[in-house]
């Protein structure tokens, strides 16, 4: 049995991929969620991971947990992980986790390419927290014998993916980094990124993390001309670093400022990952529109 905590857009794709296969579970603290759970084969369980209290039910209830819930918005602890482990750590029959985390563990990596082994250093709030929930999940792991896997995850993409549509960015005009000021940034499609949360489950090495990326390497500024010809439309248009720092927040800026290529080697030799859409043309050109 699977229990999938923070099931949205991927979590949603990994339960219609093993629809028939394995009984899925998807823990939720909104009642608006209930209906499109049930209606992708998920058996919905209310639950809030800054509640712990209302954590008490998932002791044993699953062999397999995929664990794709965000942090919170503050702070550098990932208290949202510490209570799912609160939780699971009654649980006799835990195998294997699966953690969704982020790419941007690994900072500014001056456009290199970035394997597993790199140091970790996180340069905002939101990644040290994901570095927090690595560690936790990875002194869990030893603890427990349950197979830890973490996943680091870059930009996530696809036309029908809320917020993954670069065409939306697109119409909004949003500017992008002149070539000179412009950064590397990895991609993967949505269902790519859920298929290889399946093969963790199934073949993920105990406390490992695995990068899980598309083979592009693009840089931001061509990932969206590259979108805008697919699509017909205007390519964005370019400005300098400091021009961008006054025009965009500081969310905006924060990617701006990391640039990283990622090898996916144990993606594809370890979880034996063969990709649908091994480079973003293919993924935008086989998208829904």
């Amino acid at each position: 049995m699977l229990l999938i905590v923070g099931c949205g857009d991927v979590g949603l794709r990994v339960t219609r991929l093993v629809a028939g296969r394995w009984r899925v579970l998807a823990l939720t603290s909104s009642a608006e969620r209930l209906g499109a759970l049930r209606a992708a084969g998920a058996v919905p369980l209310r639950g809030d991971l800054d509640r712990p209290q209302t954590l008490a039910r998932l002791a044993g209830l699953a062999d397999l947990v995929l664990h794709l819930a965000p942090p919170a918005a503050y702070g550098a602890r990932d208290a949202r992980t510490a209570h799912l482990i609160g939780a699971l750590s009654r649980s006799p029959r835990l195998r294997r986790l699966v953690y969704g985390s982020t790419s941007g563990v690994y900072g500014d990596c001056a456009g290199a390419r970035v394997d597993e082994t790199r140091a970790l250093r996180p340069a905002t709030a939101r990644a040290q927290r994901r570095v927090d929930a690595e560690r936790r999940l990875r002194v869990f792991g030893r603890g427990s014998g349950a197979r830890v896997t973490l996943l680091r995850i870059p930009g996530i993409y696809a036309l029908d993916r809320p917020g993954g549509d670069p065409r939306e960015r697109l119409a909004r005009g949003t500017p992008v980094l002149r070539a000179e000021d412009d950064v590397y940034t990895s991609h993967i499609h949505a269902d790519d990124l859920a298929r290889a949360c399946v093969a963790a489950l199934r073949r993920g090495l105990p406390q490992r993390a695995v990068n899980v990326a598309d083979d592009s390497e693009l840089r931001m500024g061509a990932y969206f001309d590259l979108a805008a010809d697919l699509h017909a439309l205007p390519r964005p248009s370019r400005i300098s670093r400091d021009e961008a720092a006054a025009r965009l927040s500081p969310l905006q800026m924060s990617f701006l400022g990391e640039s990283r290529r990622l090898v996916n080697r144990r993606m594809k030799e370890e979880l034996r990952v063969r990709l649908e859409h091994p480079e973003v043309g293919a993924g935008l050109r086989a998208s829904p529109d």
